[in-house]
This record gives structure tokens, sequence and C-alpha cells, in this order.
């Protein structure tokens, strides 16, 4: 069973990326990010022929959110319901006896704005409804782009990100309150490259440079991080022609 998420930056252009890579790593789960398209203009057809059940909220210009999976969905919710928000960021499905949950966090603007209060509370939105989750769901995966990087090795230079968003203590600290609820990062439970992000500023040729930040995760209850045997980032669609500034992250159960 391989799990996977990646922050697409527009489904209305990296469709055609999105197949290759499905075509090329076959996994069982895809959630998506910022697909940034209302239901109406969502692919749905294009990706039912590529073999995938697919559950989607979405909006016009912003985020949006999808899970695309090889197995039957049930129990679809789209957003949080202990947070009432306009804004399409979560939808949650249980796939194979695990809760599903994807996710796009928001990303904050800067510390100190409307944008990064409102980014805080969501977040106390999501420890709370996820607390609640994992008792009717002790299999749960939250899989996403969080905006968030967990710690200095998640960053490529932390002097220069320290108390910025996105690496800011209260953000960090909102990750591992995530953690403190049972959820393992599978990335970190293995040994990994130094230096191995997800996400890649357009400027600067940050990719080219490796000048990014690991902000897109899969977190684990404890019966599926028991299962996990593998979680790694691709960076192969980065490279790709008009790609999106993430890369895949999968995470592999047994």
């Amino acid at each position: 069973m391989k799990l996977a998420t990646w922050n697409v930056n527009s489904l209305k252009v990296r469709l055609p990326q999105v197949l290759q890579w499905l075509s090329e790593n076959p996994v069982d789960v895809l959630c998506l990010q910022e697909t940034k398209l209302t239901d109406d203009k969502f692919p749905q057809a294009e990706i039912e022929a590529a073999g995938y059940q697919v559950a989607y909220t979405g909006q016009k210009t912003y985020n949006g959110v999808a899970i695309l999976s090889r197995l039957p969905m049930t129990d679809v919710v789209r957003n949080n319901p202990r947070f009432q928000d306009e804004q399409q960021r979560i939808i949650a499905a249980t796939i194979d006896g695990m809760r599903i949950v994807c996710a796009y966090i928001p990303n904050g603007q800067a510390v100190g704005t409307d944008k990064y209060l409102y980014k805080l509370r969501w977040l106390d939105a999501l420890h709370e409804w996820l607390a609640e989750e994992l008792q009717a769901y002790p299999q749960l995966a939250l899989l996403g782009d969080y905006n968030i990087a967990p710690d200095e090795r998640d960053v490529h230079d932390p002097k220069a990100w320290e108390g910025q968003v996105l690496f800011s203590e209260p953000e960090r600290s909102q990750f591992q309150r995530l953690q403190a609820l049972g959820l393992k990062d599978a990335f970190r439970l293995f040994e990994q490259p130094e230096k191995t992000f997800s996400w890649w500023d357009y400027r600067m040729m940050a990719f080219r440079r490796n000048m990014g930040l690991r902000i897109d995760h899969i977190l684990l209850s404890p019966p599926l991080a028991a299962r996990c045997t593998a979680c790694i980032v691709d960076r192969a669609p980065r490279k790709w022609e008009q790609p999106s500034d993430h890369a895949p992250v999968v995470a592999t159960l047994e």
C-alpha cells in the first residue's frame, strides 16, 4: 500500500504531469492540494480513466484538495466540521479501513499578519477535530502541504528562516501538537539524506541550488506507523517542464 501527497499548484496546468506520474508510480492513494478548480471544472473523467476514484472540493483560483484512490472510498467529509471556513482546504475519506485526511494548511503570509493568525486558529481547529477522528479511526493518515518546516534539518538555511513564516516557533509548536496526538512523521521514521526538501521557490534558481524546505508531510497514527517501511520525496517531477514548486512525498505501508 502506497500513500502519496503532492501540492500540484494548479491541476488545470499540471494534470498531464499527475497522469504521467501515476502511470510511472501507481500509488494506491494520492492526495492533491492547490487544485485551484471549481468542482464543475474538475477533470474527474480523465482521472477515472487512469484507474482512480476521486473525491474533491475546490474553488476558483485558490486552494482546493482531492483524494485519488484505486480502492473504494466511503464516509467522505469536506472541510473541518469544527471550523467554519469558505476556503476549501480539507477532504477526508475512509479507504481500506484507513482514515485518509488530505489537508492544505494555510501559508500564513508573514508572521503577525491576519493570515498568520488565521493559520494558527485553523491549526487549533485541526488539532481538535483530529483528536476526535483518531478516537473513531485508529488507523489515520494526515497527508498534505502543511506549510510548516518542523525543524532545522528541514530548512536549507535555518538561521535565515528563523522566525519567518513556515519556520516560526508557533507554527513548529503546532506541528509538535499534532505529533503529541500520537501521529508520527513518516519521513523521520527512517534514515534520510541530508538536505531533503519538498518545496523550492521558483525564484533564484532555488531548485538547482537545493534552497528548499520540507513542508509536505505524511503523519501516521501508531498502527499505520508500525506498518510503514519507507518514505521518500520524489524530486523527479520538479525537474519537468512547467513543474509544480512542490515534489510528491510517498509512504509505503506493508
